[in-house]
Formats: C-alpha cells, sequence, structure tokens
C-alpha cells in the first residue's frame, strides 16, 4: 500500500498538467500578435526577436474554414508555441478597410494588400521571409493540426530551397508525402 501512494501522488501531479498542455487556448492572445497594422516595423521587430519570417493569415468574417482552423490548430498549445518560436504571425482580414503599411512601406488597406497578393479564397497561409518576399503559400485550410505543423517544418528546415532528383525545389506536397511515409 506505501508504494501505490507515492504512484498516485504522481499521478494526481501529472493528470492536470497533461490536460493543461493541451487545453486550446484563444488564437488571437497566444497564436496571432497583436499590431499596429506597419509591416515594415513586424519585420523589424522579427528580426529583433531571432524569427525566421512572417506568417499571415488571410481570412474573413464568413469564412467557415478560417473558423474551423482557428479552433482546431491555431487554438492547439504545441502550433501555438512552435509557431511563436519562428514566425511573427499576423491575421489579415481581407475584406479589411483598416489602413496598413506593405512590406514595401506603401499605405494600403488590408484588402488591397490582399488584392496584390491575389488572395481570392480563404483562408490563405502565407510566408514570408525577414525581407517581404513571399516564400510559400497554401490556399485552403489544412487537413488538420499535422499537415500545418509540416508547412512549419517546411519553412523553418528551408525544404523549399532543397532540390530533388530532377533539380527542381522540393515542393511542399513532395515534403508531406515523406513526411506520411515516415509517419507510418
Amino acid at each position: 500500500m506505501a508504494k501505490k501512494l507515492p504512484a498516485f501522488a504522481l499521478l494526481l501531479w501529472l493528470v492536470p498538467a497533461l490536460l493543461q498542455a493541451s487545453t486550446p487556448r484563444d488564437p488571437y492572445q497566444y497564436f496571432f500578435e497583436q499590431t499596429l497594422g506597419d509591416l515594415t516595423e513586424e519585420l523589424e521587430i522579427a528580426r529583433q526577436q531571432g524569427k525566421q519570417g512572417i506568417f499571415l493569415f488571410f481570412e474573413m468574417d464568413e469564412c467557415p474554414f478560417c473558423h474551423r482552423m482557428k479552433q482546431t490548430v491555431l487554438n492547439q498549445p504545441a502550433v501555438q508555441d512552435f509557431f511563436n518560436q519562428h514566425f511573427h504571425s499576423l491575421a489579415i482580414d481581407i475584406e479589411g478597410d483598416i489602413e496598413i503599411v506593405d512590406f514595401k512601406g506603401l499605405d494600403t488597406t488590408q484588402k488591397e494588400f490582399a488584392r496584390s497578393y491575389r488572395v481570392r479564397a480563404t483562408p490563405m497561409l502565407a510566408f514570408y521571409d525577414l525581407e517581404g518576399n513571399q516564400i510559400f503559400k497554401y490556399v485552403g485550410a489544412p487537413s488538420g493540426m499535422q499537415e500545418f505543423m509540416w508547412m512549419g517544418e517546411y519553412i523553418v528546415n528551408q525544404v523549399y530551397l532543397q532540390k530533388d532528383e530532377s533539380g527542381r525545389n522540393v515542393r511542399f506536397t513532395r515534403f508531406k508525402r515523406m513526411k506520411q511515409k515516415a509517419s507510418f
């Protein structure tokens, strides 16, 4: 009986910690950065914080896929921790009239900025380097948390710069297939 008591006490201590680690958190508080709308400043902040780039989540209010992604992927602590470590993440409303400064320092609105990047469907997930150049975009919601994390890994490990056997850059779809095979 005496041996079971310490194990039970350890279990009582671990269960709340494990539950808290997987408890969903508000993406607007824990995933997206607060911004004043100057993307040149956001680039500078990302550089100062040692981030690898900027992640933009192009969304609109009525988008069910955006809502689902925020409720099932962007609210997960593991996703939030990984992206906060590597990226400066911002949300852009493709119908928004809020004035912003784009990566080139030009005044625009969120709506016009989205149009300039040809955002027509949401969500659109876009990664930018620390100079403001788009390096990867994905239109639509990923299948789930795992695929979204693979996108982050694809950028962090600069897989998009690697060459395949035919000499072309490795595309995300190929990287995803490799990850799926490795997980079986």
